[in-house]
């Protein structure tokens, strides 16, 4: 089995370079009984949930709370943990675990950073093609939120 080889900087042999997965959030935002969508701005286009890379040295709800300022202008509350998505093919462009979370927001809502637009929907207002997984993560959603409510 050959591997890319790192040279140690502490004693100079070879060690095996680790590919791991890349760590991210996303945050279904609620507003309004309504749930905020982004218009990515980069590839993939389309509608996404909010959310992005973890930084080095940030916590998940750290970075839940930055993504969702950064990319929606909004101020999160009562983080709650949904799930972690971590399908290999979830993200066409590398192999990403997704620890997704539903807060409510407060403010008001506008797109910044790596969103082109937003957009407020009720949950049976949500667009049909969704970027990612994010349409597997609504209906899970769904699912945790009946279960709430009963």
């Amino acid at each position: 089995m050959s591997f890319e080889a790192l040279t140690c900087p502490g004693c100079g042999s070879a060690v095996k370079k680790h590919r791991n997965p890349f760590p991210t959030v996303d945050i279904i935002i609620e507003l309004n009984n309504r749930i905020v969508l982004i218009q990515r701005k980069n590839p993939p286009l389309g509608w996404a949930l909010p959310g992005g890379f973890v930084d080095y040295g940030e916590g998940l709800e750290q970075a839940a709370i930055r993504e969702a300022r950064e990319e929606t202008s909004l101020e999160i509350s009562n983080l709650r943990l949904l799930g972690c998505y971590s399908d290999p093919q979830r993200d066409t462009r590398m192999h990403t675990i997704s620890t997704v979370f539903v807060a409510i927001g407060q403010g008001t809502p506008a797109a910044a950073d790596d969103a082109a637009s937003l957009g407020l929907f009720r949950i049976d207002e949500i667009p049909d093609q969704l970027c990612f997984d994010h349409g597997q993560i609504l209906d899970d959603y769904l699912k945790w939120k009946s279960g709430r409510q009963s």
